[in-house]
């Protein structure tokens, strides 16, 4: 086999041994972090998710607590009223 063909083969198998072994210790990582909250009494957070608040209205503008969908949809005011 050609010199510069071996070289170019060696030197990808080694830098597919390193992304692996980068990956291996990532993962070991995570599952020792993991481990810690569990032994220390905390709830594993890493499965929680918290969802952003996500606006009623196009303008941004979020709807009272106390009303319901289909009270205020006649009462609502356009966005283009609202935008700048």
């Amino acid at each position: 086999m050609h010199p510069e063909i071996l070289r170019d083969l060696v030197a990808q198998h080694g830098r597919e041994l390193r992304e692996q072994a980068h990956s291996e210790r990532l993962a070991r990582t995570a599952s020792r972090a993991a481990r810690a909250l569990r032994r220390r009494g905390r709830p594993d957070r890493a499965d929680e998710f918290a969802v952003p608040a996500i606006p009623d209205y196009v303008d941004g503008s979020f709807r009272p607590a106390g009303d319901q969908a289909g009270d205020q949809a006649d009462d609502r005011v356009p966005a283009a009223h609202h935008a700048a």
